[in-house]
């Protein structure tokens, strides 16, 4: 009969503790009536409890403070800290020891340990102490593998590791909304405003730090999450940022292409990276998060092969005056030269002043002319200018454009007044 060879003990032993903020102690009060059988017996109890808070025994929440009992959870972008210990339990003296950290995940294998040299011996009752620090970039199932390897008095080669499991979960469900300004598919401006909603999925309250759009090359960003109170700017979500869980903040921006940029309308037509948010946080006891998305994307304004755009106009006209209006016109492709006539087609309220049909001459590709034009209004109110026709003769296609903008129409009277 075969007997197997008892299993030999291991001379070290390994200790591995998760860094991380303690938690405040809670516990469960149990309460009565004084009419009931224990009288004041159990808040006489809690009063007496040193976990408890004085004058508000009631709450679960108490004053003292506890070390986590396992690896626990963590969130993506926080920092995983962990303390590793090797211990000599045996009497005699181990030599060439070597400890080893890494980190598993579902994508890679990381090494973790602070050093990869040996340790020449250890003698009894001694340890050999490491800390390692890794941010967490990954969602999903991790695994810390701590291997040690030692030689015995004797020359004997040992060796064993440990597993520690533990999870990355989501921190914060971040959505986005893209929006072009413009008042029509044919009139599209530069700008774009970019909407963040940043919603809390954990299960504690956040204190949001910083949360920040890092534009692409192109683009310059202003914040529009901040107002001015008697010369200084204020959040608009109040003093204290926290998010709670569960609970959604949106965030806004604009951006607007630099001027190099601006000028070439064909290359801000395929601009279809406009950045990535930087989100900062911090729970619990000030543990510190950091996350950046992806680089954002939109699709692009839709400026077709001819582009045209307001650069001047007054706010307010007076009724059947003329008024003047500077308007910018495109050529957006990149290889093909244009021959352009412009239509003034009039409204019921806007009427154009001068030729029809005329003829505005080549325009080169992504090269762009100024065009001065006359009009008047015969209605008051808010109206809207429409009414231009661009026609390629080489296509013979034609481009229209309404509600290129708006002005506000009053009486002589009223602006002579005013």
């Amino acid at each position: 009969m075969e007997v197997n060879p008892p299993k030999q003990e291991h001379l070290l032993a390994l200790k591995v503790m998760r860094l991380t903020k303690p938690t405040l102690f809670t516990n469960i009060p149990v309460t009565c009536e004084e009419k009931d059988l224990p009288g004041d017996l159990f808040n006489q109890l809690m009063r007496d409890d040193p976990s408890t808070v004085n004058g508000a025994e009631v709450l679960m929440l108490g004053e003292m403070l506890t070390l986590p009992q396992n690896f626990g959870n963590i969130f993506l972008g926080e920092t995983f800290s962990s303390y590793i210990s090797v211990h000599n339990d045996s009497n005699q003296v181990v030599k060439d020891i070597l400890v080893k950290a890494d980190l598993q995940t579902s994508s890679q294998r990381l090494n973790l340990s602070a050093s990869n040299a040996t340790v020449a011996e250890l003698k009894p009752d001694c340890c050999i102490d490491d800390v390692i620090h890794h941010e967490v970039k990954e969602i999903g199932t991790h695994i810390l593998v701590c291997a040690v390897s030692y030689t015995t008095q004797g020359g004997e080669k040992m060796y064993f590791r440990k597993f520690f499991k533990f999870q990355v979960l989501k921190p914060l469900d971040v959505k986005t909304k893209f929006y072009n300004a413009e008042s029509d598919l044919n009139s599209v401006t530069d700008e774009v405003f970019l909407e963040a909603q940043i919603q809390n999925i954990t299960t504690s309250p956040m204190f949001m730090e910083k949360v920040s759009l890092e534009p692409s090359i192109m683009y310059n960003v202003a914040e529009l999450n901040s107002v001015s109170q008697v010369g200084e700017c204020v959040t608009t979500f109040g003093s204290r940022t926290y998010l709670q869980p569960m609970d959604t903040r949106q965030y806004l921006y604009c951006l607007k292409p630099k001027k190099e940029f601006a000028e070439k309308a064909g290359i801000i037509k395929g601009v279809t990276v406009i950045g990535k948010l930087d989100i900062v946080w911090k729970t619990n006891l000030g543990e510190r998060g950091r996350l950046q998305t992806s680089q954002l994307q939109r699709m692009a304004p839709g400026y077709g092969d001819v582009r045209l755009s307001l650069e001047a106009i007054p706010d307010t006209v007076s009724l059947e005056e003329p008024f003047h209006i500077t308007c910018k016109i495109t050529n957006c492709s990149s290889e093909r030269t244009m021959d352009l006539v412009l239509e003034m087609c009039n409204t019921n309220s806007i009427h154009w002043c001068g030729i029809s049909g005329r003829q505005l001459g080549k325009l080169h590709p992504s090269s762009s002319l100024c065009l001065a034009l006359t009009l008047l209004s015969s209605v008051q109110g808010l109206q809207s200018v429409s009414g231009l026709r661009l026609t390629d003769t080489f296509l013979k296609r034609t481009y229209e454009y309404d509600d290129i903008a708006q002005v506000c129409v009053v009486s002589s009277a009223i602006k002579v007044e005013n």
